[in-house]
């Protein structure tokens, strides 16, 4: 039972990364045909930043579930988060140093991520269990 609690916890939280990753790539494609190239991979970084470590954390905190493997579950759930905190910081980071972006299109694309992540679970479908 806890398998499947998991995959389906797992499953919802890449729903909602593949969202992000639609809302990032549709942005990008926007800021491509309106301002160029440059504009179009700055958005594109954007949304990478956003959307790469969310996946990661949701890989992360999913893997254990269960009342047997509750400590196991909050560990991995604070382990994802920083995991999550430290690869935004550096992705951010290498962004800035290695290449030559567009601030307004690599932040309004990261903002519009973010976004997502924070409306897209009020229009999942709540099913019941048990």
């Amino acid at each position: 039972m806890s398998k499947v609690l998991a995959r389906r916890g797992r499953w919802s939280a890449y729903k909602l990364v593949l969202m992000q990753a639609a809302m990032a790539g549709g942005a990008s494609v926007f800021f491509f045909a309106m301002w160029g190239a440059q504009s179009g991979l700055s958005a594109l970084a954007g949304g990478a930043i956003a959307v790469l470590p969310n996946f990661v954390f949701a890989t992360l905190a999913f893997s254990h579930t269960g009342a047997s493997s509750a400590g196991k579950v909050m560990k991995t759930f604070y382990w994802g988060e920083a995991v999550k905190l430290l690869l935004t910081i550096a992705m951010f980071s290498l962004v800035f140093i290695n290449f030559e972006v567009g601030f307004m299109p690599l932040f309004v694309c990261y903002t519009l991520a973010l976004i997502v992540h924070w409306t897209a679970p009020l229009f999942f479908k709540q099913s019941k269990v048990g």
